[in-house]
């Protein structure tokens, strides 16, 4: 492979037109030839630039709507010919190299993300664009190719530096980029065609642009970074408008603390407090800072250090209370200029506004495991009203009943084994994450007690509280623990092959019971 390769023709066919006509004119300035198609040509000659058309390169029109313009020899010869070894067929044929391809492809991802119809978005699925890009990749030793429009400009000061030419190393690497970018691009199609299957998928494919490059993982000796999927939902799709970078952590525990926070309507104010990917304090109020403090004082312990997510805008008076303590990250819709102004006090505290906090995320999850990944659907599934069983002769109240399914909303968020205790919209005890579920019954009531000890109140929070089991309780110990700290109602799916001797505890206990059906593991 020879290293330097001068730039003498260059063929430019984009969707985004951005630094076009700075590119355009950087290579006329070298004394390219601009080979170009339909708009791509129209907005360089509009730029001053002489631009040849790949109609008059190949003798044949554009047609079929523009579906057809670059799939021909003149245009994948130039780009896949050895300059040596084929420089007799190039001679007998015509085709001169093509050195440069610039091309970004069809809008494919955006079109499916703003809810086009199925036309529009196979309109969008590019054809010429990936097997020029897959043609000028494979012939790395000759051609440069450049698919991202942050590109440009490394393209110029690599050309300034050799006199118009590209080395061999550069030209890899921008190879690889085209490579990737056109397996993202397949990837996206292929997701899009399958969520219409019935079956899973013969072959999966998940791809990602980098959003940032990360310090470390979940601990420093493990590299990461960022990747987003291009449908700007999430924490991807989030502004930071202040703070440190955010770390492997912040941007795992803020997209659990994202999650459970849409899952409450904005018309009533709610906030979520997260430490290690389990909500610790979740809350709802007359107002963001009511419901903050009311969340906060579910566990003072561990939010400090936490992930502090509101679904409304955050105003002065929330933003004061949020930085009493040290928090890690706060997310909200948006944060009004007072609010900023309190914020940036705090200058290394990350504040995340991500507009519309309903926009919708992944329809899928997938976890690695060796040697491949699991993949499901995401656990979206709203409690259906009509599922809900009393099981027990004592039946809850309307307020009961509410807190119930603010208890159970809570406990699909938080790690299995889950309870949540709950009272008057805020929880009040959490456990999370223990192998036993009678375990994490014990847990949640006992930091409940430490928090009212630690808050001088004269009895647990427990006290008249419901709870939540995110699936069965399979032997009614755990039920009476809870019993036994106070709640008065219980939700959970019911399912188990003692549930008659559940229900018969819960009767015991004079507890209200309710089945839901629905299990909502989280692992």
């Amino acid at each position: 492979m020879q290293d330097e390769v001068t730039i003498r023709r260059a063929l430019l066919s984009v969707s985004d037109k951005t630094g076009l006509a700075d590119l355009g004119r950087m290579l006329a300035g070298h004394g390219v030839e601009l080979i170009s198609t339909g708009g791509t040509a129209r907005a360089l000659r509009e730029a001053g630039l002489e631009v040849r058309d790949v109609a008059d390169l190949t003798g044949f029109p554009e047609m079929m709507d523009g579906r057809v313009k670059t799939l021909h020899p003149m245009v994948h010869g130039g780009l896949l010919a050895l300059r040596d070894a084929h420089a007799e067929d190039m001679a007998a044929h015509g085709i001169a190299p093509i050195d440069l391809l610039v091309v970004n492809l069809y809008p494919f991802e955006e079109t499916v993300a703003s809810g086009a119809g199925r036309a529009a978005c196979v309109e969008n699925i590019d054809i010429g664009g990936p097997a020029m890009l897959r043609a000028a990749a494979k012939n790395h030793a000759h051609v440069a190719v450049i698919t991202d429009v942050e590109d440009y400009a490394r393209l110029g000061d690599e050309m300034a530096a050799r006199g118009g030419a590209t080395t061999q190393a550069f030209r890899t690497e921008l190879a690889g980029i085209a490579y990737a970018r056109t397996a993202a691009y397949d990837a996206a199609v292929s997701a899009w065609m399958a969520a219409a299957e019935a079956e899973p998928p013969r072959r999966r494919v998940f791809a990602g642009r980098l959003v940032q490059p990360l310090r470390y993982g979940e601990n420093p000796h493990q590299a990461a970074a960022f990747y987003a999927d291009g449908s700007g939902a999430g924490i991807a799709g989030a502004r930071q408008v202040q703070g440190k970078a955010l770390s492997y952590n912040n941007i795992a525990d803020a997209d659990a603390a994202l999650a459970l926070v849409r899952e409450f309507a904005a018309d009533t104010p709610a906030c979520v407090v997260v430490k290690h990917a389990n909500p610790c304090g979740v809350a709802l109020g007359a107002t963001p800072a009511a419901a903050y403090a009311r969340a906060y004082d579910c566990d003072r312990v561990s939010a400090f250090g936490g992930i502090v997510a509101l679904n409304r805008p955050l105003d002065a008076e929330t933003a004061e209370a949020v930085t009493a303590i040290f928090t890690e990250v706060v997310i909200a819709p948006n944060a009004d200029e007072a609010a900023r102004d309190i914020f940036a006090a705090k200058k290394n505290l990350r504040l995340l506004l991500t507009g519309d906090a309903a926009a919708p995320g992944s329809a899928l999850r997938a976890q690695p495991v060796t040697g491949g990944f699991l993949v499901q659907d995401a656990d979206v599934a709203p409690l259906d009203p009509d599922a809900l069983r009393v099981v027990t002769e004592r039946t809850p109240t309307e307020a009961q009943m509410a807190d119930l399914r603010f208890a159970w909303t809570v406990a699909k968020h938080v790690k299995s084994n889950a309870i949540v205790y709950a009272k008057n919209g805020a929880t009040v005890g959490i456990g999370a994450g223990q192998m036993s579920r009678v375990d994490s019954t014990r847990i949640a009531a006992h930091k409940a007690r430490d928090m009212a000890e630690a808050m001088g109140l004269a009895e647990p929070p427990t006290i008249g509280s419901v709870v939540a089991s995110d699936a069965f309780f399979p032997f009614p110990d755990g039920l009476l623990t809870a019993a036994g700290a106070g709640a008065l109602a219980v939700i959970q799916p019911g399912g188990a092959m003692r549930d008659d001797e559940v229900i018969a505890a819960a009767n015991e206990a004079g507890l209200a019971m309710v089945l839901t059906g629905q299990r909502h593991f989280r692992h």
